[in-house]
């Protein structure tokens, strides 16, 4: 026990399917990411995947070729932020993107609570992406409750969440600690838009330099 767990938005599993992707497909993509988000190790080799799926490593570099080659997968370069050290990673951006256009593309049902379900879980899908791009690295599973949190609990609108991130950015303080404390503060004021939160933000920072 105590190993890190690996977060899967519930978006994922309904799609996939309906996304042309194969069981075995999907238990690939899933060890990709228990790879990142346990292990930390972003470009598993073929090998080390075919050990835990029981296929061979060439068969798996062929099923990742065509997933890369069908846009689910792509192969990035990053760069340590500690070291400067050059590296290779796996990103499933495709494939969450593809999910949420699918999504967005099911025609809703008046009477069920599911079309309201699913369009908050393409927004999620969609925010995890906007954190990874300004994070510059993978969202931890607790980072992604915590958004899931904001939508779910706190009934934050996307769009709020969006501009108190870029407040984060524009402070100079990129972490999730200080975007929940701009959260609470605008919910404290009645602030529940972004037009809103320009106002109160513009208030606060001249109230700052006096």
């Amino acid at each position: 026990m105590g190993e890190r767990g690996v977060f899967l938005p519930a978006l994922l599993l309904r799609s996939y399917r309906e996304l042309g992707l194969s069981d075995s497909d999907m238990m690939l993509l899933l060890q990709l990411m228990m790879f990142r988000d346990s292990l930390r190790q972003d470009f598993p080799t073929p090998d080390e995947l075919g050990r835990l799926t029981g296929a061979t490593a060439k068969s798996v570099q062929q099923q990742l070729g065509r997933l890369i080659k069908e846009g689910f997968l792509t192969i990035n370069d990053a760069v340590d932020a500690s070291s400067g050290i050059r590296y290779e990673r796996y990103d499933w951006q495709g494939w969450l993107e593809r999910a949420a256009a699918w999504a967005a593309a099911e025609r809703p049902e008046p009477a069920s609570p599911e079309p309201a379900a699913r369009q908050t879980a393409a927004m999620e899908l969609n925010l995890f992406s906007v954190f990874e791009q300004e994070f510059g690295r993978p969202l931890s599973p607790m980072e992604c409750e915590r958004i899931s949190s904001w939508l779910d609990l706190d009934q934050y609108s996307d769009e709020l969440i969006r501009f108190a991130l870029r407040e984060a950015v524009f402070a100079g303080k990129l972490h999730f600690t200080y975007i929940d404390r701009i959260l609470l503060e605008w919910s404290r004021n009645r602030v529940s838009t972004p037009e809103e939160a320009k106002v109160h933000s513009r208030k606060f920072r001249g109230t700052s330099k006096n």
